[in-house]
């Protein structure tokens, strides 16, 4: 039985490591490879499809093994809302952190094969001067809480037992996506400690000094959405269908 369930839990770890992985290459690729790119850039828009796409493919791809997290401040508020135990949580960040700093690298190596290769920002996150519309850190701070909270809420209710079936990595993918439409001017969208920990240490910007605020904020976020769950939606709602794929299969 214990060979079993730890068997179970290796295979979470590795559905999160490459679902994170996936996030940060696709996403912060498409932003570093593709947003600027002569004649032919996806821009905002693309990057912000970028985002949710990844999560999206993910989730319809190992969600069912891990929960499909991908994503520190999740894995926080699934725990604080009853819907994850508290004794994964940090392992699920450890290993997210590993696959977001994987994709990362990959992702330098492919850049840096181009003539004439500046990292710069890498797709980090940032306030002040590092924030692509300089909005300071404030302005920073809650647009990263409220959005990170609201993107627990849509996780929350798309995957809730009144939820249409089958239909959660879309609404969710596409919840991503509008939240990195709002805030790419303001801070380069992170609402994911993991995503944003992992191109800082490439970027050669004050973004490792930054840091700080893209694990706070997210975390807070994630906190107030659980709650506002809890509380204000569905007061003593049971545990939903998030990680019941992976339940089923212990």
């Amino acid at each position: 039985m214990k060979a079993r369930k730890g068997r179970s839990m290796s295979r979470k770890l590795a559905a999160e490591f490459f679902g994170t992985f996936w996030l940060v290459l696709g996403g912060c690729g498409s932003a570093v490879l593709a947003a600027a790119f002569p004649q032919l850039g996806i821009g905002f828009v693309g990057v912000a499809f970028a985002f949710g796409l990844t999560v999206l493919t993910m989730a319809y791809a190992v969600g069912g093994i891990s929960g499909g997290h991908f994503n520190p401040a999740i894995s926080l508020g699934l725990a604080i809302a009853d819907r994850f135990k508290w004794a994964e949580l940090i392992p699920y960040w450890i290993v997210q952190v590993i696959g977001g700093f994987a994709g990362a690298a990959v992702l330098y190596v492919v850049a840096s094969g181009a003539p004439n290769f500046i990292a710069g920002g890498f797709a980090s996150n940032g306030y002040g001067a590092l924030s692509p519309g300089h909005y300071n850190l404030l302005s920073c701070l809650v647009a990263e809480v409220v959005l990170t909270a609201a993107f627990l809420v849509i996780i929350l209710g798309a995957t809730s037992k009144a939820a249409p079936a089958g239909f959660a990595p879309i609404a969710i993918g596409l919840g991503l996506t509008l939240i990195h439409l709002i805030s790419i001017p303001v801070t380069n969208t992170s609402v994911n400690p993991a995503r944003s920990t992992a191109v800082a240490l490439f970027a050669q910007t004050d973004a490792i000094g930054q840091l700080w605020l893209f694990w706070v904020a997210p975390l807070a976020g994630g906190a107030v959405g659980a709650f506002i769950w809890k509380l204000a939606l569905t007061p003593g709602e049971s545990p939903g269908r998030i990680g019941q794929g992976s339940q089923q299969q212990q």
